[in-house]
Protein backbone atom coordinates (compact mmCIF):
# COMPACT_ATOMS: atom_id res chain seq x y z
CA UNK A 1 0.00 0.00 0.00
CA UNK A 2 2.91 2.36 0.66
CA UNK A 3 4.36 2.35 -2.85
CA UNK A 4 6.44 4.95 -4.63
CA UNK A 5 3.21 6.68 -5.70
CA UNK A 6 2.76 7.82 -2.09
CA UNK A 7 5.40 10.44 -2.88
CA UNK A 8 2.89 12.03 -5.26
CA UNK A 9 0.17 12.46 -2.65
CA UNK A 10 1.25 15.99 -1.55
CA UNK A 11 1.04 17.04 -5.22
CA UNK A 12 -2.45 15.48 -5.34
CA UNK A 13 -3.47 17.63 -2.37
CA UNK A 14 -2.19 20.69 -4.24
CA UNK A 15 -4.86 20.05 -6.89
CA UNK A 16 -7.64 18.66 -4.70
CA UNK A 17 -7.41 20.62 -1.42
CA UNK A 18 -9.75 19.49 1.35
CA UNK A 19 -11.40 17.09 -1.11
CA UNK A 20 -8.09 15.24 -1.35
CA UNK A 21 -8.06 14.56 2.39
CA UNK A 22 -11.58 13.13 2.13
CA UNK A 23 -10.48 11.02 -0.85
CA UNK A 24 -7.53 9.48 1.03
CA UNK A 25 -9.89 8.26 3.76
CA UNK A 26 -12.76 7.17 1.50
CA UNK A 27 -10.43 5.38 -0.95
CA UNK A 28 -9.03 3.32 1.95
CA UNK A 29 -12.55 2.26 2.95
CA UNK A 30 -13.61 1.45 -0.63
CA UNK A 31 -10.49 -0.59 -1.48
CA UNK A 32 -10.76 -2.47 1.82
CA UNK A 33 -14.40 -3.29 1.00
CA UNK A 34 -13.70 -4.53 -2.53
CA UNK A 35 -10.83 -6.65 -1.21
CA UNK A 36 -13.20 -8.37 1.21
CA UNK A 37 -15.95 -9.05 -1.33
CA UNK A 38 -13.38 -10.39 -3.79
CA UNK A 39 -12.16 -12.94 -1.24
CA UNK A 40 -15.79 -13.76 -0.35
CA UNK A 41 -16.22 -14.91 -3.96
CA UNK A 42 -13.62 -17.64 -3.35
CA UNK A 43 -15.94 -19.35 -0.86
CA UNK A 44 -19.24 -21.21 -1.02
CA UNK A 45 -21.36 -22.81 1.71
CA UNK A 46 -21.38 -26.61 1.93
CA UNK A 47 -24.32 -28.78 3.03
CA UNK A 48 -23.54 -28.04 6.69
CA UNK A 49 -23.60 -24.28 6.14
CA UNK A 50 -19.83 -23.94 6.51
CA UNK A 51 -17.78 -21.78 4.15
CA UNK A 52 -15.43 -23.80 1.96
CA UNK A 53 -12.77 -22.36 -0.38
CA UNK A 54 -13.84 -23.70 -3.78
CA UNK A 55 -11.81 -21.27 -5.89
CA UNK A 56 -8.13 -20.32 -5.68
CA UNK A 57 -7.55 -17.38 -7.98
CA UNK A 58 -9.09 -14.24 -9.47
CA UNK A 59 -9.40 -16.20 -12.73
CA UNK A 60 -11.40 -18.97 -11.04
CA UNK A 61 -13.90 -16.37 -9.83
CA UNK A 62 -14.19 -14.90 -13.34
CA UNK A 63 -14.67 -18.36 -14.88
CA UNK A 64 -17.44 -19.13 -12.39
CA UNK A 65 -19.26 -15.93 -13.38
CA UNK A 66 -18.88 -16.50 -17.14
CA UNK A 67 -19.49 -20.26 -17.15
CA UNK A 68 -22.69 -19.97 -19.22
CA UNK A 69 -20.93 -17.98 -21.95
CA UNK A 70 -17.64 -19.88 -22.01
CA UNK A 71 -15.84 -22.01 -19.37
CA UNK A 72 -12.59 -20.01 -19.64
CA UNK A 73 -13.63 -16.64 -21.08
CA UNK A 74 -13.68 -14.80 -17.75
CA UNK A 75 -10.35 -16.24 -16.67
CA UNK A 76 -8.65 -15.25 -19.93
CA UNK A 77 -9.94 -11.68 -19.63
CA UNK A 78 -8.78 -11.38 -16.02
CA UNK A 79 -5.39 -12.95 -16.81
CA UNK A 80 -4.76 -10.52 -19.68
CA UNK A 81 -5.80 -7.57 -17.50
CA UNK A 82 -3.64 -8.73 -14.59
CA UNK A 83 -0.54 -9.39 -16.67
CA UNK A 84 -0.89 -6.05 -18.47
CA UNK A 85 -1.03 -4.16 -15.18
CA UNK A 86 1.79 -6.19 -13.63
CA UNK A 87 4.04 -5.73 -16.67
CA UNK A 88 3.46 -1.97 -16.60
CA UNK A 89 4.22 -1.92 -12.87
CA UNK A 90 7.51 -3.79 -13.39
CA UNK A 91 8.47 -1.52 -16.28
CA UNK A 92 7.70 1.52 -14.14
CA UNK A 93 10.11 0.31 -11.44
CA UNK A 94 12.88 -0.01 -14.04
CA UNK A 95 12.14 3.45 -15.46
CA UNK A 96 12.06 4.95 -11.97
CA UNK A 97 15.36 3.23 -11.09
CA UNK A 98 17.07 4.72 -14.14
CA UNK A 99 15.63 8.15 -13.38
CA UNK A 100 16.74 8.05 -9.72
CA UNK A 101 20.26 6.92 -10.61
CA UNK A 102 20.67 9.66 -13.22
CA UNK A 103 19.50 12.31 -10.74
CA UNK A 104 21.69 10.92 -7.95
CA UNK A 105 24.83 10.95 -10.10
CA UNK A 106 24.29 13.82 -12.56
CA UNK A 107 28.02 14.22 -13.31
CA UNK A 108 28.42 10.63 -14.53
CA UNK A 109 28.17 10.63 -18.37
CA UNK A 110 25.55 7.86 -18.51
CA UNK A 111 22.03 8.08 -19.95
CA UNK A 112 18.86 7.14 -18.05
CA UNK A 113 18.39 4.11 -20.30
CA UNK A 114 21.87 2.84 -19.44
CA UNK A 115 21.13 3.30 -15.75
CA UNK A 116 17.92 1.26 -16.27
CA UNK A 117 20.02 -1.54 -17.79
CA UNK A 118 22.28 -1.48 -14.71
CA UNK A 119 19.21 -1.73 -12.47
CA UNK A 120 18.05 -4.66 -14.65
CA UNK A 121 21.33 -6.49 -13.95
CA UNK A 122 20.67 -6.13 -10.21
CA UNK A 123 17.25 -7.75 -10.74
CA UNK A 124 18.53 -10.85 -12.59
CA UNK A 125 18.37 -13.02 -9.42
CA UNK A 126 14.56 -12.68 -9.65
CA UNK A 127 14.56 -15.58 -12.14
CA UNK A 128 15.36 -17.92 -9.22
CA UNK A 129 12.42 -16.84 -7.03
CA UNK A 130 10.17 -19.88 -6.55
CA UNK A 131 7.90 -19.08 -3.58
CA UNK A 132 5.90 -16.21 -2.17
CA UNK A 133 7.83 -16.59 1.10
CA UNK A 134 10.99 -15.14 -0.51
CA UNK A 135 8.96 -12.31 -2.03
CA UNK A 136 7.40 -11.52 1.35
CA UNK A 137 10.83 -11.10 2.96
CA UNK A 138 11.92 -8.75 0.18
CA UNK A 139 8.66 -6.83 0.58
CA UNK A 140 9.33 -6.57 4.32
CA UNK A 141 12.72 -4.97 3.59
CA UNK A 142 10.98 -2.71 1.06
CA UNK A 143 8.53 -1.58 3.75
CA UNK A 144 11.36 -0.77 6.16
CA UNK A 145 13.14 1.32 3.50
CA UNK A 146 9.90 3.10 2.70
CA UNK A 147 9.26 3.92 6.35
CA UNK A 148 12.78 5.35 6.53
CA UNK A 149 12.05 7.60 3.52
CA UNK A 150 8.75 8.76 5.02
CA UNK A 151 10.47 9.42 8.37
CA UNK A 152 13.21 11.51 6.74
CA UNK A 153 10.78 13.62 4.70
CA UNK A 154 8.36 14.14 7.60
CA UNK A 155 11.19 15.00 10.01
CA UNK A 156 12.44 17.67 7.62
CA UNK A 157 8.88 18.99 7.23
CA UNK A 158 8.47 19.23 11.01
CA UNK A 159 11.64 21.35 11.20
CA UNK A 160 9.86 23.76 8.81
CA UNK A 161 6.67 23.96 10.89
CA UNK A 162 7.00 27.74 11.08
CA UNK A 163 6.14 27.84 7.34
CA UNK A 164 2.89 25.91 7.70
CA UNK A 165 -0.40 27.57 6.83
CA UNK A 166 -3.87 26.10 6.33
CA UNK A 167 -4.53 28.96 3.93
CA UNK A 168 -2.55 26.94 1.37
CA UNK A 169 -5.48 24.54 0.97
CA UNK A 170 -7.78 25.21 -1.96
CA UNK A 171 -11.55 25.28 -1.73
CA UNK A 172 -12.30 25.71 -5.44
CA UNK A 173 -11.37 22.86 -7.77
CA UNK A 174 -10.61 22.46 -11.47
CA UNK A 175 -12.27 19.28 -12.74
CA UNK A 176 -9.33 17.86 -14.73
CA UNK A 177 -6.82 18.58 -11.96
CA UNK A 178 -9.14 16.90 -9.47
CA UNK A 179 -9.36 13.79 -11.68
CA UNK A 180 -5.57 13.54 -11.64
CA UNK A 181 -5.69 13.57 -7.84
CA UNK A 182 -8.42 10.93 -7.78
CA UNK A 183 -6.25 8.61 -9.89
CA UNK A 184 -3.15 9.09 -7.75
CA UNK A 185 -4.99 8.59 -4.45
CA UNK A 186 -7.23 5.64 -5.39
CA UNK A 187 -4.57 3.67 -7.21
CA UNK A 188 -2.10 4.09 -4.35
CA UNK A 189 -4.31 1.64 -2.40
CA UNK A 190 -4.87 -1.02 -5.07
CA UNK A 191 -3.81 -4.55 -4.15
CA UNK A 192 -6.72 -6.71 -5.30
CA UNK A 193 -4.71 -8.71 -7.85
CA UNK A 194 -2.49 -10.04 -5.04
CA UNK A 195 -5.19 -10.76 -2.47
CA UNK A 196 -6.38 -14.28 -3.52
CA UNK A 197 -2.77 -15.53 -3.49
CA UNK A 198 -2.05 -13.74 -0.23
CA UNK A 199 -5.17 -15.09 1.52
CA UNK A 200 -4.44 -18.60 0.25
CA UNK A 201 -0.90 -18.48 1.69
CA UNK A 202 -1.89 -17.18 5.13
CA UNK A 203 -1.37 -19.55 8.08
CA UNK A 204 -4.81 -18.53 9.36
CA UNK A 205 -7.03 -17.29 6.49
CA UNK A 206 -9.74 -16.52 9.03
CA UNK A 207 -7.73 -13.46 10.06
CA UNK A 208 -7.76 -12.03 6.53
CA UNK A 209 -10.60 -9.56 7.12
CA UNK A 210 -8.99 -8.25 10.32
CA UNK A 211 -5.63 -7.95 8.56
CA UNK A 212 -7.23 -5.98 5.72
CA UNK A 213 -8.93 -3.60 8.15
CA UNK A 214 -5.74 -2.81 10.05
CA UNK A 215 -3.48 -2.47 7.00
CA UNK A 216 -5.88 -0.08 5.30
CA UNK A 217 -6.33 1.89 8.52
CA UNK A 218 -2.59 2.34 9.07
CA UNK A 219 -2.04 3.03 5.35
CA UNK A 220 -4.69 5.76 5.54
CA UNK A 221 -3.14 7.33 8.66
CA UNK A 222 0.36 7.29 7.17
CA UNK A 223 -0.74 8.64 3.79
CA UNK A 224 -2.77 11.45 5.39
CA UNK A 225 0.02 12.45 7.79
CA UNK A 226 2.68 12.37 5.09
CA UNK A 227 0.66 14.23 2.43
CA UNK A 228 -0.52 16.85 4.91
CA UNK A 229 2.86 17.69 6.48
CA UNK A 230 4.59 17.85 3.09
CA UNK A 231 1.94 20.03 1.47
CA UNK A 232 1.77 22.41 4.43
CA UNK A 233 5.55 22.81 4.17
CA UNK A 234 5.81 23.67 0.46
CA UNK A 235 2.29 24.75 -0.53
CA UNK A 236 2.10 25.98 -4.13
CA UNK A 237 5.75 24.98 -4.67
CA UNK A 238 4.95 21.29 -4.12
CA UNK A 239 6.42 19.21 -6.96
CA UNK A 240 5.06 16.03 -8.56
CA UNK A 241 7.52 13.89 -6.59
CA UNK A 242 7.90 15.47 -3.17
CA UNK A 243 11.56 14.44 -2.77
CA UNK A 244 12.40 16.99 -5.50
CA UNK A 245 11.53 19.70 -2.95
CA UNK A 246 14.25 18.54 -0.53
CA UNK A 247 17.70 20.21 -0.22
CA UNK A 248 20.24 18.66 -2.65
CA UNK A 249 22.22 16.52 -0.17
CA UNK A 250 19.10 15.15 1.51
CA UNK A 251 17.50 14.62 -1.90
CA UNK A 252 20.43 12.43 -3.05
CA UNK A 253 20.21 10.33 0.12
CA UNK A 254 16.45 9.85 -0.25
CA UNK A 255 16.81 9.07 -3.99
CA UNK A 256 19.22 6.23 -3.19
CA UNK A 257 16.74 4.90 -0.62
CA UNK A 258 14.00 5.15 -3.26
CA UNK A 259 16.20 3.22 -5.68
CA UNK A 260 16.57 0.45 -3.09
CA UNK A 261 12.81 0.48 -2.58
CA UNK A 262 12.11 0.28 -6.32
CA UNK A 263 14.43 -2.72 -6.72
CA UNK A 264 12.90 -4.46 -3.69
CA UNK A 265 9.36 -3.72 -4.98
CA UNK A 266 9.98 -5.36 -8.36
CA UNK A 267 9.85 -9.05 -7.22
CA UNK A 268 6.18 -8.95 -6.08
CA UNK A 269 4.55 -7.98 -9.42
CA UNK A 270 7.23 -10.03 -11.21
CA UNK A 271 6.37 -13.18 -9.22
CA UNK A 272 2.62 -12.68 -9.63
CA UNK A 273 2.88 -12.12 -13.39
CA UNK A 274 5.15 -15.10 -14.07
CA UNK A 275 2.85 -17.37 -12.03
CA UNK A 276 -0.10 -16.29 -14.19
CA UNK A 277 1.87 -16.68 -17.43
CA UNK A 278 3.09 -20.15 -16.56
CA UNK A 279 -0.42 -21.27 -15.57
CA UNK A 280 -1.71 -20.04 -18.95
CA UNK A 281 1.12 -21.74 -20.87
CA UNK A 282 0.95 -25.08 -19.05
CA UNK A 283 -2.76 -25.17 -18.32
CA UNK A 284 -1.82 -26.37 -14.85
CA UNK A 285 -1.91 -24.83 -11.41
CA UNK A 286 0.49 -22.11 -10.41
CA UNK A 287 3.67 -22.76 -8.47
CA UNK A 288 3.84 -26.39 -9.69
CA UNK A 289 6.33 -25.96 -12.48
CA UNK A 290 6.76 -29.17 -14.44
CA UNK A 291 10.27 -28.28 -15.62
CA UNK A 292 12.85 -26.04 -13.87
CA UNK A 293 14.18 -25.07 -17.31
CA UNK A 294 10.71 -23.99 -18.43
CA UNK A 295 10.27 -21.97 -15.23
CA UNK A 296 13.59 -20.17 -15.84
CA UNK A 297 12.54 -19.54 -19.44
CA UNK A 298 9.24 -17.93 -18.42
CA UNK A 299 10.84 -15.75 -15.73
CA UNK A 300 13.84 -14.81 -17.89
CA UNK A 301 11.64 -13.87 -20.85
CA UNK A 302 9.39 -11.72 -18.65
CA UNK A 303 12.42 -9.97 -17.15
CA UNK A 304 13.79 -9.21 -20.63
CA UNK A 305 10.41 -7.94 -21.89
CA UNK A 306 10.20 -5.42 -19.03
CA UNK A 307 13.70 -4.15 -19.85
CA UNK A 308 12.89 -3.72 -23.56
CA UNK A 309 9.67 -1.86 -22.75
CA UNK A 310 11.43 0.39 -20.23
CA UNK A 311 14.08 1.19 -22.85
CA UNK A 312 11.98 1.75 -25.96
CA UNK A 313 8.45 2.88 -24.99
CA UNK A 314 8.13 6.67 -25.41
CA UNK A 315 6.00 8.77 -23.02
CA UNK A 316 5.72 5.87 -20.63
CA UNK A 317 4.06 7.89 -17.86
CA UNK A 318 1.08 8.69 -20.08
CA UNK A 319 0.80 5.11 -21.28
CA UNK A 320 0.95 3.96 -17.66
CA UNK A 321 -1.88 6.34 -16.82
CA UNK A 322 -3.90 5.01 -19.74
CA UNK A 323 -3.33 1.40 -18.69
CA UNK A 324 -3.99 2.15 -15.02
CA UNK A 325 -7.26 3.90 -15.81
CA UNK A 326 -8.51 0.77 -17.56
CA UNK A 327 -6.92 -2.15 -15.69
CA UNK A 328 -6.64 -0.49 -12.27
CA UNK A 329 -10.28 0.55 -12.08
CA UNK A 330 -11.42 -2.80 -13.51
CA UNK A 331 -9.44 -4.96 -11.07
CA UNK A 332 -10.11 -2.75 -8.04
CA UNK A 333 -13.75 -1.69 -8.40
CA UNK A 334 -15.59 -3.02 -11.45
CA UNK A 335 -14.83 -6.75 -11.37
CA UNK A 336 -14.97 -7.39 -7.57
CA UNK A 337 -18.38 -5.72 -7.25
CA UNK A 338 -19.70 -7.36 -10.44
CA UNK A 339 -18.49 -10.84 -9.44
CA UNK A 340 -19.87 -10.45 -5.92
CA UNK A 341 -23.29 -9.50 -7.26
CA UNK A 342 -23.25 -12.39 -9.72
CA UNK A 343 -22.14 -15.13 -7.33
CA UNK A 344 -23.82 -13.99 -4.10
CA UNK A 345 -26.99 -12.21 -5.34
CA UNK A 346 -29.46 -14.48 -3.53
CA UNK A 347 -27.64 -14.19 -0.21
CA UNK A 348 -26.98 -10.44 -0.25
CA UNK A 349 -29.10 -7.98 1.70
CA UNK A 350 -30.54 -4.90 -0.01
CA UNK A 351 -27.87 -2.65 1.54
CA UNK A 352 -25.07 -4.96 0.32
CA UNK A 353 -26.53 -4.98 -3.20
CA UNK A 354 -26.73 -1.17 -3.18
CA UNK A 355 -23.14 -0.94 -1.93
CA UNK A 356 -21.85 -3.21 -4.71
CA UNK A 357 -23.80 -1.33 -7.39
CA UNK A 358 -22.53 2.02 -6.07
CA UNK A 359 -18.93 0.79 -6.13
CA UNK A 360 -19.39 -0.48 -9.70
CA UNK A 361 -20.79 2.88 -10.87
CA UNK A 362 -17.97 4.78 -9.11
CA UNK A 363 -15.34 2.53 -10.67
CA UNK A 364 -16.89 2.96 -14.11
CA UNK A 365 -16.89 6.75 -13.80
CA UNK A 366 -13.27 6.79 -12.55
CA UNK A 367 -12.21 4.55 -15.42
CA UNK A 368 -13.92 6.66 -18.11
CA UNK A 369 -12.62 9.94 -16.65
CA UNK A 370 -9.05 8.63 -16.36
CA UNK A 371 -9.23 7.18 -19.86
CA UNK A 372 -10.35 10.50 -21.36
CA UNK A 373 -7.63 12.48 -19.52
CA UNK A 374 -4.89 10.00 -20.50
CA UNK A 375 -5.92 9.92 -24.18
CA UNK A 376 -6.09 13.72 -24.19
CA UNK A 377 -2.55 13.86 -22.77
CA UNK A 378 -1.27 11.41 -25.40
CA UNK A 379 -2.87 13.39 -28.22
CA UNK A 380 -1.25 16.59 -26.94
CA UNK A 381 2.17 14.92 -26.75
CA UNK A 382 1.92 13.46 -30.25
CA UNK A 383 0.60 16.75 -31.64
Amino acid sequence: FQGIFVLGLPYALLHSGYGGLFLIVSAAALCCYTGKILIACLYEENEDGQLVRVRDTYEDIANACCRKLSPRLGGIFVSVTQVTELIMTCVLYLVVSGNLLSHSFPHVPVTEKTWSVMAFVALLPCVFIKTLKIVSKLSQLCSLVHLLIILVVMTYCLTQIHRWSWAKFRLSLEFEDFLVSVGVIIFSYTSQIFLPTLEGNMKNPGEFSCMLNWTHFFACVLKTSFALTAFLTWGEETKEVITDNLPSLLQTLVNLCLLTKALLSYPLPFFAATEILYACISGGSRSNYGSPLCALGVRGSFLLITLLMATFIPHFALLMGLTGSVTGAAMTFLLPSLFHLKLKWKKLSLSEKCADISVFILGFLCSIAGLVCSIKGLLEVFG
